[in-house]
């Protein structure tokens, strides 16, 4: 495989919206007129920091138009609470989902940010029950409050995670339901320390009301060695370091493009040659 190696520097490709939908996409805009594939997902499905996100390389190895509905900060809700995406993605081909963080989700311990879901809100009463000993006002992600609340009892912080578990694999169904055709779920598997709340028996839940699942390993750009080869300014670079980098986005191109059995309108100049 090869990739662009443009060095650093942000990218001029602004983000837009579909519709009356208030989520910001991956840019350009697309016309969605049919057929045309659909992928719904967060960061790494929105390619950021990236030229080439693996959406885009399907349509240049296909040559059908490829919507990029993916939101930097986009959970399960976002999609949920946005009729305008999901009517889009409704209508297409074939829809391809990403595997979003169950952490990332409204639930009965705690509030998430309506359409930048990896935001922390506020705790609810049962939150502020389990862990009294707890200052909500240091956290400002779900990830970072998980995080403070398994350090001081991995036990309480259990069940927290579990019931974010239930209502991970509750908001996928109403998803799927409010799809037209069942989706490819793309699970996007980090070779992360911490631990994860997505498991093989949430996915193994979910695979009959899915078109298949696609799975594949990743690694963040800076232990990938891939920073010279993605897109970002100065003060953006730790960020940048936790994203995937694009030689995962052709690895994910890829695995996707067997899945769906699209024969490929020509590999040459896309990199997935």
């Amino acid at each position: 495989m090869s990739f662009e190696n443009p060095g650093a520097g942000t990218l001029e490709i602004p983000p837009c919206r579909y519709g009356t939908s208030k989520m910001l996409c991956r840019g350009p805009r697309r016309v969605p007129e049919k057929p045309y594939f659909a992928f719904l997902g967060d960061g790494e499905t929105f390619g950021k920091f990236v030229a080439r996100p693996f959406a885009s390389l399907i349509e240049l190895a296909t040559g059908q138009p490829c919507l990029n509905l993916g939101g930097s900060n986009a959970g399960i809700d976002a999609y949920l609470d946005d009729p305008t995406l999901l009517e889009i993605a409704a209508d297409a081909e074939i829809s391809v989902v990403q595997a979003m963080g169950p952490q990332n989700l409204t639930n009965r311990y705690y509030r998430v940010h309506p359409r930048r879901n990896d935001r922390f809100l506020a705790p609810a009463a049962p939150l502020r029950a389990l862990f009294p000993e707890l200052d909500f006002t240091e956290y400002n992600f779900n990830r970072h409050l998980l995080a403070g609340m398994r350090k001081i009892s991995p036990r309480r912080c259990g069940d927290v995670e579990r019931h974010l578990k239930r209502c991970w694999c509750d908001r996928m169904r109403q998803l799927q339901a409010r799809l037209d055709r069942p989706p490819l779920l793309l699970w996007l598997r980090y070779d992360r320390a911490e631990p994860a709340l997505l498991d093989r028996e949430m996915i193994n839940a979910l695979t009959p009301g899915l078109a298949g699942v696609v799975e594949v390993p990743v690694r963040p750009a800076g232990r990938a060695g891939e920073m010279l080869a993605m897109h970002y300014g100065p003060l953006q670079a730790p960020a940048a370091a936790r994203m995937i980098g694009p030689s995962a986005h052709q690895a994910i191109a890829e695995a996707l493009l067997r899945k769906m059995q699209t024969p490929p309108r020509s590999l040459s100049g896309t990199g997935l040659d």
